[in-house]
């Protein structure tokens, strides 16, 4: 089976980033936060921007100022089981495509509020997300790759970076051609 990534491991991940982009930790970045005495989150966004902290570690500071949502504190089994709560007979469906990938090498499932990412160690690779109560897609990055057969234009899915889908409405559809599309997506991305 793939590895479950977890929100503390994310978080984890981008303390070290923000550590290494600004030489201060969170602790410190906290201390800094109260002291200038920010009223609410777009203040301190944009106090952030001028202190040259962006990206994820300033969605983290903002977090550790303001409270983090309840989908972060949410374990990773919660969040899917939370995406297929209201259509059970999908699952099947997810639990097919993360046992496929877990014959690639260095594949990471990170669970987020409404669809999962199945990421290389390079970068994200596919999205799985339960777009409709009979449909399961599964969104692929191949830059500059058209449509063609059983793989669709995505368009919300998951990640800007997601350009095609191959719509799963059963395991039966998970058939050769979807996994090769898996397959095409992961090893252009690793």
């Amino acid at each position: 089976m793939a590895e479950m990534s977890t929100w503390e491991a994310m978080r984890t991940r981008i303390h070290a980033q923000l550590e290494r982009q600004t030489g201060a930790g969170v602790a410190e970045w906290n201390e800094r936060i109260a002291a200038a005495g920010l009223a609410d989150e777009p203040a301190l966004r944009q106090w952030l921007g001028d202190q040259d902290v962006t990206g994820y570690p300033q969605m983290l500071l903002v977090y550790e100022a303001f409270g983090y949502p309840d989908f972060l504190l949410a374990t990773a089994d919660e969040l899917v089981d939370g995406q297929y709560e209201d259509r059970p007979q999908l699952r099947p469906i997810f639990d097919a495509v993360v046992a496929a990938v877990s014959g690639f090498d260095g594949v990471t499932v990170q669970a987020r509020k409404t669809y999962v990412s199945l990421v290389s160690p390079r970068r994200t690779f596919a999205v799985v997300k339960a777009t409709t109560r009979t449909r399961v897609d599964l969104g692929l990055r191949l830059p500059g790759v058209r449509p063609a057969g059983s793989a669709l234009a995505a368009k919300s899915l998951g990640n800007d970076n997601i350009n095609l889908r191959v719509p799963l409405s059963s395991v039966d559809n998970l058939d050769r051609e979807a996994l090769a599309w898996l397959r095409r997506a992961y090893e252009e991305n690793s």
